[in-house]
């Protein structure tokens, strides 16, 4: 199958060389049903996975990149959900009233997962036990006012913008002169490498996740696949009960309060034995805890530092609370969606592709940092948005035709069965086969606080 132009797009954007992508061949046919491309976006972000893993292996040989496969259709099967429970269900990913509403002049998204983002938007709209009663408390708001009292109350919001006044609205400016991927990198003392294990080429390597919801802790996911040992920290109070069986697939899970002076030095000592750190906090926000990126720096000058935020890391927004479903809205997507299938409401993608791509092109940054620190000593920091994600997907609109997404089957749930803490489930067969380096998880999904803070 032809190489798209998204593949050369977000492989350039992570510092690898184009013609490396004549090495991934992309198989199977058809697409989500999407006024984007959004097959092509998974598959394209899974690609550069498959191809930072292979530069790795490569790298340690002293040879080529060797051929690889992505499957299209199990890529975005991924890009939804990749667990199927036995015998049980996942709960509710959405609050009872999340959703888009519509507002005097137009359509406004809510999004109240969070206990405190709900508290947040009832202290503008008051209490409403469903979306009926918060229907009508929206309807007597100007969606422009109505964003911006739910923002300055703490809460998360979107009036739904065409893409054309994204274009002209100053943090649709910003985003559109930011990289893809914003890439730094730092000059060490060379240390000698170890040795690679090619079937598992990322063991040995420790993570620590400072994610949530959802890119972050896709990212660790996939890394957690190649080997990393990856330590995920979550306040006492967090929790994702639609989420977490999806995403804790392979990590250890622990619970600190940052806020707390001792709970912030256990970290800080984990931090100094890390080789990677992916943190999915606001922009300002870790500054605030006392782990700003000098900090971080000084704890462990050999840190591969990745981080994302949700409207990107220059603007007026850069440190505004966000999700896919909010950037959807506020990027164009979600109107876009409208307009091409003649609907009367806010059509968004049909999966949360924003989220998934950003996290499968932050794994490939980490790779590609534990590739460069092992050859040249270099230190990488990698910085990714919601809202670039958002104007890549954007710019290759055209590419939105072909064959309807093929259903998935039985024969997808190919892989070993999962004991997870909710139950058993099956996993949908991992897209990338790369040979002699297969996808595997040491650990079950299972509940956030499950484990102790070391390594």
């Amino acid at each position: 199958m032809t190489q798209p132009a998204m593949l050369h797009a977000v492989w350039t954007a992570l510092g690898g060389d184009v013609d490396e992508c004549t090495q991934v061949t992309l198989t199977t046919a058809g697409a989500l049903s999407s006024a984007y491309p959004v097959t092509d976006l998974a598959s394209a972000s899974m690609a550069a996975v498959a191809l930072a893993i292979a530069k790795l292996r490569a790298q340690h040989r002293g040879q080529a990149i060797e051929p690889l496969q992505v499957d299209r259709r199990l890529a975005s099967i991924w890009f939804g959900t990749s667990l199927r429970p036995v015998g049980w269900q996942m709960p509710n990913v959405w609050d009872p009233v999340a959703g888009d509403y519509k507002a005097r002049d137009g359509w406004i998204r809510l999004h109240t997962n969070a206990p405190h983002h709900r508290l947040a938007a009832e202290r503008i709209l008051g209490p409403h036990a469903d979306k009926t009663g918060m229907a009508q408390a929206v309807s007597q708001w100007r969606k422009e006012e109505l964003e911006a009292a739910i923002v300055e109350a703490g809460g998360c919001a979107a009036q739904m913008l065409s893409t054309e006044a994204w274009a002209r609205h100053p943090q649709g400016r910003a985003v559109a002169d930011e990289p893809l991927v914003h890439l730094a990198r730092r000059v060490q003392a060379h240390a000698p490498a170890p040795p690679v294990d090619l079937a598992r080429p990322l063991a040995g390597i420790k993570v620590l996740d400072l994610t949530r919801v959802l890119a972050g802790p896709i990212a660790t996911r996939c890394l957690a696949a190649y080997g990393a040992e990856v330590l995920r920290i979550d306040s006492p109070d967090w929790n994702e009960p639609g989420i977490v069986p999806e995403v804790t697939l392979g990590k250890r899970l622990v619970r600190l309060n940052l806020r707390d002076q001792a709970a912030l030095a256990t970290v800080k000592s984990l931090l100094a034995l890390a080789d990677v750190i992916v943190h999915g906090y606001r922009a300002d926000a870790l500054e605030h805890l006392g782990l700003g990126t000098a900090v971080r720096q000084q704890i462990n000058p050999r840190l591969i530092d990745v981080s994302l935020n949700a409207y990107g890391w220059t603007g007026p927004w850069c440190n505004r609370r966000g999700f896919d479903s909010l950037v959807q809205m506020s990027s164009g997507i979600a109107d876009s969606g409208m307009q091409h299938a003649l609907a009367d409401k806010p059509v968004p993608l049909p999966v949360q592709a924003l989220d998934h791509a950003t996290g499968y092109l932050m794994a490939a940054a980490v790779i590609t940092g534990i590739t460069e620190r092992l050859q040249a000593g270099t230190v990488l920091q990698a910085r990714l948005s919601l809202a670039r994600t958002a104007k890549l997907l954007q710019d290759y609109h055209a590419l939105a035709n072909g064959p309807v997404f093929a259903a998935e089957s039985d024969a997808d749930k190919g892989m070993p069965l999962e004991h997870t803490s909710w139950g058993d489930a099956q996993r949908i067969l991992w897209p990338i086969h790369i040979n002699g380096c297969h996808a595997q998880w040491a650990l079950p999904a299972h509940e956030l606080g499950s484990d102790a803070a070391h390594w």
